[in-house]
């Protein structure tokens, strides 16, 4: 039997009127925005399952912009969030899908564009309670919550770099709550997603940017 939460009795602090659908709509844009690194000049959301058929009844829409204009769930900038957005020249586009089948009924795609042309795809499915798990970045699926510090490294799937990111967190001891390795295709893009137990020191990134093999690191604190 899984345990629950206050929170899940509760729910979350959020700007209504579903935590599944607005919540946990917000709290996905959120984590793909801080998972970019640049300006976003150009959103465009894709809207499956549950989400296409009720994100304007819902404010799914507004929670999406929101997040990726930077709102937290319980920010009341939500409202205006496509006013806010066309003040920051934001350009908004919503492709409704109602055709595709996917894993999860709460499902939504982000493709960020920023100011210097850098995109960055991010799926995410709303889990309930104002959860969420992101599911795929770029042409990579992954799987994490964002409820621990969590550290995403893009690599070359080489030999090794594993263990050297895992001794550059040991020897600072932090400890590794989960770690998991997905990738494109053996020897190919892959990204190595580690959520601890403690916030990871900037020395502890530099250590790892050594290794010939990596090629970006994003941090998300907790």
């Amino acid at each position: 039997m899984n345990s629950l939460s206050i929170f899940d009795v509760i729910g979350p602090n959020m700007i209504g009127p579903s935590s599944s659908h607005t919540a946990g709509a917000c709290a996905i844009a959120l984590m793909a925005r801080r998972l970019f690194d640049e300006d976003v000049k150009k959103v465009t959301f894709t809207l499956y399952g549950s989400f296409s058929k009720t994100y304007q009844g819902h404010g799914t829409d507004k929670a999406l912009l929101g997040g990726v204009l930077g709102f937290a769930t319980d920010d009341p900038r939500i409202r205006n969030s496509f006013e806010l957005a066309k003040e920051r020249g934001v350009e908004v586009h919503f492709i409704i899908d109602e055709k595709t089948q996917v894993d999860h009924p709460n499902t939504a795609d982000i493709l960020m564009e920023g100011a210097d042309g850098k995109e960055m795809f991010v799926r995410g499915v709303s889990t309930g309670g104002g959860k969420m798990r992101i599911v795929r970045i770029n042409q990579i699926d992954v799987d994490f919550t964002g409820e621990y510090t969590t550290l995403i490294v893009k690599q070359f799937d080489k030999p090794g770099v594993v263990a050297h990111i895992t001794k550059c967190l040991a020897d600072e001891k932090v400890n590794i709550a989960f770690l998991r390795l997905f990738r494109e295709d053996k020897g190919a893009n892959a990204f190595t997603v580690v959520e601890t137990d403690e916030r990871i020191p900037q020395a502890v990134l530099e250590k790892i940017k050594k290794n010939e093999n990596i090629q970006e690191l994003m941090l998300i604190p907790m």
